[in-house]
């Protein structure tokens, strides 16, 4: 298993660096075709700070290598130079041209966490000042921003607040995670985050996990509410839950709150039994959480990144309870990702598969939203996790 762990991983950094560096305006582009061929030069900046996490995290584990080092480095220039929006108080575009002319700009502030740990790991490897103060910049417009600072890029609700209201799950969980690499990189300002940690997980079992519902919640009303009435109120995106529970786990663990470690296990357990697909194998994209036909499209899909997480946190639940059902659900599910995501003709893994498994067509291994980050980074999460289980 190990074996194979770290060979997918040398295959995925392999490849971005071959096929996505852009060595004429520095950044990344990840709408890349099976081989590896750029069929759109739009740029995401999303991606452009989760690769620079990538590649400094790459670093930061296995020892700085000077390839890894400039990729990093270069998004981070990229970004500094072109995507963030400096007359809307320094929030960031969602895509930007080739050449970084803005395209669009989004209400949601997943552009500027995703800059924050971008900075964030490129200051932990280097000590250069100036990417912590990014990164503790952009991390505070976060913190505000989720907590009803007037947005200064003017971008409103996604519906009319005087008709409806509420709270999503991606909010808390991500800035979950974010602070947890600030905490490791930025001891200085520690109690500010683990308060802010504390916050972020109180708000995901407070507001959106529902025990009695079997599940957790994508979105609900401001004090928690199951809004059954719409289908947005009913929708539960399984990997979402199951990545959410590894970053509960980790805060979990670093607190040593046993009860928020069994919620956290709990939600990994209603996720993956409601969601994995019992006659095609894999998880499923999104449900109702009533048996109800969902909204989107994709429902019935699979795709990469939920099977990364649950690589992640089933392996996590083992290592800590050491419960065989968790290392069951690694094997089955390292299984399916082998046998349908791993491309061992062109590297990397297809990003889009269809419910029965089969790519979509024609397939494609990166997107806006798929780049160097989610398979890189749960297999480096497996190699480490397997290390530390095999030296036990």
């Amino acid at each position: 298993m190990q074996q194979w762990t770290r060979a997918e991983l040398d295959s995925s950094i392999a490849f971005w660096l071959a096929h996505g560096l852009d060595k004429e305006h520095g950044g990344i582009y990840t709408c890349l075709t099976r081989e590896g061929n750029v069929f759109s030069t739009d740029k995401s900046v999303w991606m452009q700070g989760r690769a620079a996490w990538t590649f400094a995290y790459m670093c930061h584990v296995y020892g700085t290598r000077p390839e890894w080092l400039a990729a990093s480095r270069s998004c981070l220039d990229f970004l500094e130079a072109h995507c963030v929006n400096h007359e809307a108080g320094g929030r960031l575009y969602f895509t930007v041209t080739a050449d970084g002319r803005p395209l669009r700009q989004r209400r949601y502030c997943f552009s500027e966490a995703f800059y924050t740990i971008g900075n964030a790991e490129y200051y932990g490897l280097t000590g250069e000042p100036e990417y912590l103060e990014r990164a503790r910049r952009a991390y505070q417009l976060v913190y505000d921003l989720n907590h009803g600072a007037p947005d200064p890029a003017g971008m409103g609700p996604k519906t009319i607040p005087t008709t409806r209201s509420g709270r999503a799950l991606a909010d808390p969980m991500i800035f979950l995670n974010v602070t947890n690499i600030m905490l490791r990189v930025d001891p200085e300002r520690s109690e500010r985050y683990e308060r802010y940690a504390a916050e972020s997980a109180g708000d995901i079992i407070q507001y959106h996990y529902k025990p009695d519902l079997g599940c957790t919640l994508e979105s609900v009303g401001p004090d928690g509410e199951f809004q059954s009435e719409f289908t947005a109120g009913r929708m539960v995106n399984p990997g979402h839950d199951i990545e959410c529970s590894w970053f509960l786990l980790d805060e979990a663990n670093r607190t040593g709150d046993t009860t928020l470690h069994a919620q956290a296990a709990d939600i990994f357990n209603l996720a993956i039994e409601a969601g994995w697909d019992r006659e095609y194998g894999g998880l499923l994209y999104f449900l109702d959480c009533q048996g109800l036909p969902p909204e989107a499209y994709e429902h019935d899909m699979k795709l990469w990144w939920p099977h990364n997480e649950i690589l992640i946190a089933s392996l996590m639940l083992y290592r800590d309870t050491r419960e065989e059902r968790y290392l069951e659900w690694f094997r089955k599910t390292l299984d399916y990702c082998k046998t349908y995501f791993a491309d061992p003709a062109y590297g990397e893994w297809f990003g889009y598969l269809r419910r029965d498994g089969k790519p979509t067509e024609p397939p494609c291994k990166g997107s806006t939203f798929k780049g160097p980050f989610h398979v890189p980074r749960s297999l480096i999460m497996v190699d480490r996790l397997l290390a530390g289980l095999l030296a036990e």
